[in-house]
């Protein structure tokens, strides 16, 4: 099974994007004669498998090793680094040329900043007076193909910078990526932008086109149609809520990293490798996988438990009946798919030890209590009584912040007193993490009446009666409640911003809407069947594409939401995302946690 997904069926072309990200990272390491040691800032490595497998590197008689404070242990006369431009690894580097020097080994040194130089960086080799010791250069690698609707920016703590540091550094890269991908695939000619950092992305982005322009000379319809970036600031419950598809759950209780989890061999029924860990990939090359992912957990269980029953029927007929080379072929075929079943089935059972847990099930009713706001005291006790049981610290803030969003920040009374009880059960060292929260609105006093239940109202985020087995409607990737995010981007897809202008203006952040590039058909699309939009397709025949660019992060759920609209009947269009990286509650809640003691 692959880990790196094959992509032969993306709407848009992401092979060349990869393969040009592979030509570029191999033509670096040629041109380095002999024998290497290539020493990856640990962050990075991830990124990297899914570019160029590790055992493609180790064929160019490469040995790899992950950047730490230790010296680098090789024989190696040439020294590869590969780093994100940050301070505390410069100061790992100095160290260890200084540590070599002192040995007496002669060693080559280079650097290769990942994705572009940084003149701060540089600032510190030179201060440690390692510069003039080594070549630097850059490695562009401005997103990652995680699979053949999803694109990474790589950018894990881009909503913590932005909005609690003040950083705006990864805006540029992620409007730098979007603008590599228009010299593929022409020029963007819609753009919409809902938030602070999504209309600051559009606004360099129009401003790169100035001064690097993408040509649209030929004037040929480009492959992608229109561009929304949101915030995620502007909707910060979906990702608080658990998220109850099958990818959604895999990730909340034994996070995918890269494509992947790594779990005992023994739950995945390898016996020999118990106690070891192994990697099991998740992504389209695996065709069952592909065909449950996006299913409501529940339903997973039943369908696998039909294909299972199916398969034993086929294999008792087999047994007692004589069958024709054709048949006999198919069943073989069968077979073939029998590892995947078996890899879903282990990992669905160890899922199903998680989601019957009355404690799983308690937070499912919390979160839909708070999602209706209707019972504010229920859900301040349960919150109170979380504290007092000293759960989870990054579980007990999910849900404080999904009731502080919902309520437009707690009465300063009751923001006091949980501030004050979590210090106490879980440390005072927390008094940074509760500050950046409170910084990124997350956890705040209340200073204005709540607007959410018209929000929740105008968008229909609650649907009653949810057919998670033949869903009609987004809402079913939460059993009840649709995701915020998708529910703009569904009318943004419909309409445009236009017909939504007074629910946006209830939500966090200026949005703009931009006509680019002079292409006649570049109208706002309607994709009712038999609309203009249906027959708006790029020159292959194929449907247009909408970019929908997270910045801060996206959930799997939310993910599941968007290929469901892709497929309905009418759309007239193909959906790929892109993303600063794919969070969940409990992951951006650490995100706010992290560099603490």
């Amino acid at each position: 099974m692959a880990q790196i997904p094959n992509l032969d069926n993306a709407p848009l072309n992401l092979k060349s994007i990869r393969e040009q990200s592979q030509r570029d990272l191999v033509n670096i390491l040629k041109n380095i004669r002999g024998k290497k040691c290539l020493v990856i800032d640990p962050k990075l490595s991830g990124s990297l498998s899914l570019i160029v497998p590790t055992s493609t590197l180790k064929e160019y008689g490469i040995e790899l090793r992950l950047l730490s404070a230790e010296p680098v242990q090789t024989e190696c006369t040439k020294v590869v680094y590969f780093v994100h431009p940050e301070f505390n690894l410069m100061r790992f580097i100095s160290f260890h040329i200084h540590d070599d020097a002192s040995k007496g080994l002669q060693r080559e040194y280079f650097l290769y900043f990942v994705p572009r130089r940084s003149v701060a960086c540089e600032k510190i080799l030179e201060e440690e007076q390692v510069h003039n010791l080594m070549t630097i250069g850059e490695y562009p690698l401005y997103m990652v193909p995680l699979d053949e609707d999803v694109l990474s920016f790589e950018l894990d703590l881009a909503l913590k910078e932005w909005q609690v540091d003040g950083d705006a550094s990864s805006l540029w890269h992620i409007a730098k990526a979007i603008h590599k991908l228009e010299f593929t695939f022409g020029l963007i000619p819609n753009v919409r932008a809902k938030g602070k950092a999504s209309v600051r992305v559009a606004e360099i982005l129009n401003r790169m086109q100035t001064e690097e322009p993408v040509s649209t000379s030929d004037m040929s319809m480009p492959e992608i149609n229109t561009l929304i970036i949101i915030d995620r600031e502007v909707d910060m419950v979906t990702p608080m809520c658990s998220q109850l598809t099958y990818e959604g759950l895999v990730d909340e209780f034994l996070r995918i990293n890269n494509g992947s989890v790594e779990l005992d061999g023994s739950i995945m029924g390898v016996q020999q490798q118990e106690g070891k860990k192994i990697k099991v990939p998740l992504n389209s090359s695996d065709k069952l996988f592909k065909e449950i992912r996006d299913m409501n957990f529940e339903v997973v269980v039943q369908v696998l438990r039909q294909k299972a029953t199916s398969m034993k029927q086929d294999y008792a007929e087999m047994s007692t009946t004589s069958q024709t080379v054709s048949e006999l072929k198919d069943f073989v075929k069968k077979l073939n798919s029998l590892p995947e079943m078996t890899r879903h089935i282990n990992l669905a059972q160890h899922l199903s030890t998680f989601t019957s847990k009355p404690s799983f099930l308690g937070q499912l009713d919390m979160e839909h209590t708070i999602i209706e706001a209707q019972s504010y005291d229920i859900c301040f006790e349960y919150i109170e009584e979380m504290i007092h049981k000293q759960e989870p610290l990054s579980k007990v803030l999910r849900l404080l912040i999904l009731f502080s969003v919902t309520n437009s920040g707690l009465p300063k009374k009751h923001f006091d007193y949980l501030r004050r009880e979590l210090l106490h059960s879980y440390g005072f060292e927390h008094v940074a993490a509760l500050s950046n929260l409170e910084k990124a609105g997350l956890l705040r006093k209340q200073e204005a009446k709540s607007n959410w239940l018209t929000i929740k109202r105008a968008l229909q985020l609650v649907v009653e009666d949810t057919d998670t087995a033949s869903p009609n409607d987004i809402s079913y990737v939460f059993s009840g409640y649709a995701p915020l995010s998708i529910r703009l981007i569904q009318n943004a897809v419909r309409s445009g911003w236009r017909p939504m202008e007074e629910i946006l203006r209830l939500l966090p952040g200026p949005h703009s809407e931009t006509k680019r590039g002079g292409f006649s058909n570049s109208q706002s699309f309607d994709t009712l069947p038999g609309s203009q939009a249906s027959v708006d397709k790029v020159a292959d025949g194929r449907r247009s594409t909408v970019l929908v660019v997270f910045i801060g992060g996206v959930t799997f759920a939310e993910i599941s939401a968007l290929r469901f609209l892709s497929a309905q009947e009418g759309m007239a269009y193909d959906i790929i995302v892109g993303t600063t990286k794919i969070i969940n509650g409990n992951s951006l809640a650490e995100t706010f946690l992290e560099k603490l003691g």
